[in-house]
């Protein structure tokens, strides 16, 4: 009975310790949401529609000192809603942190913003058809500030996607990112990663960089996708473009910085399926280039409510390779974020 009684109060006394450490004022949620409307125009079909493209709302926290959580769901991603980050994250020292759940791979510099953060209406095909990837694994980061800045981070996924988390896998995905910031404004990212889907390995290498000078913002990125033992041919794609901020004096005026944006993007024959017979890779995304010219009127900080005037215009080998989306388009989009 005294073994009993002794267990029982050293796990009340840890208990204790715990509740001690607990401070319910940290462990209260942060609530954030990013809503964007926006209506397209397609110049050469002479189509038109409005379209909510993202409703999301997230919530972070820390529940300890050394441990901290998000959840993030879009309730409106063009009409469906998704979970998006789900996971728990624990940093046992300054600069470390361990993470597992599901979130976004690390990889690129365009496909890891924030629809908030986005300089263009839409996204680049880096982001949006090459590298935007989110998926259940867990990841290691190191970063420093002092000195010679660096950032990184390294993860193992399932390489299931969202939806489809239950299957059993012989070979993980992975994914590995740098980040170097030898000086202020400037940013060197090169990244890596290896996705399996039909169980058949592709790799993806990329490197970009920024520099922010004044009021300008230059960047470009350049991404190498290889299909391993695959007849399909390797693909290129390549992202550039230049932003100029122009902020108003203080006064009574609505628009606090109006941003001047001019983008050039490129992508090669991409693929994400197999055909018929599920032999090899078949096109699913045609090459193409891209002119884009853009005004964003900023009516507080920047990336808190934002309307974005955009043209795309897109180069073809023959436009009936065009998909129904991916045409020459005027848009016009209102973001808020709170």
């Amino acid at each position: 009975m005294k073994k009993y009684l002794s267990a029982l109060f050293m796990a009340l006394s840890v208990t204790s310790v715990g509740a001690q450490d607990f401070n319910w004022k940290d462990a209260i949620p942060e609530i954030h949401g990013t809503v964007r409307g926006k209506y397209e125009y397609q110049t050469s079909t002479n189509t038109q529609r409005f379209q909510v493209r993202n409703a999301r709302v997230s919530a972070t926290g820390n529940l300890l000192p050394i441990v901290s959580y998000k959840a993030e769901i879009d309730l409106c991603d063009e009409g469906v809603i998704k979970m998006l980050d789900a996971y728990a994250r624990v940093t046992p020292f300054k600069g470390f942190n361990v993470t597992i759940g599901q979130m976004r791979v690390p990889f690129t510099i365009d496909a890891h913003r924030s629809p908030h953060l986005q300089y263009f209406a839409n996204r680049s095909f880096i982001a949006k058809q090459m590298g935007s990837l989110r998926d259940a694994g867990a990841t290691l980061k190191y970063s420093m500030k002092e000195g010679f800045p660096f950032a990184l981070e390294a993860g193992l996924f399932s390489g299931s996607g969202l939806t489809e988390q239950k299957g059993w896998h012989r070979a993980l995905s992975y994914s590995a990112k740098l980040e170097l910031m030898p000086f202020k404004g400037y940013n060197l990212t090169l990244s890596t990663q290896r996705i399996r889907p039909f169980d058949r390995n592709i790799y993806m290498y990329d490197l970009g960089t920024y520099y922010d000078w004044n009021n300008w913002h230059f960047e470009v990125e350049g991404m190498y996708k290889d299909y391993a033992n695959s007849d399909f041919e390797s693909v290129w794609a390549v992202d550039a473009f230049v932003n100029y901020d122009y902020f108003i004096k203080k006064g009574k005026s609505l628009i606090k910085k109006v941003s001047f944006l001019a983008r050039f993007d490129y992508m090669g024959n991409n693929s994400d399926e197999l055909d018929e017979n599920a032999i090899d890779y078949i096109i699913t995304d045609y090459e193409r280039k891209r002119i884009t010219g853009g005004l964003t009127f900023s009516f507080g900080k920047p990336f808190q409510a934002d309307l974005r005037l955009n043209y795309e215009k897109y180069f073809y080998d023959d436009n009936s390779l065009a998909l129904e989306s991916e045409q020459d388009k005027l848009v016009v989009e209102m973001m808020v974020r709170f």
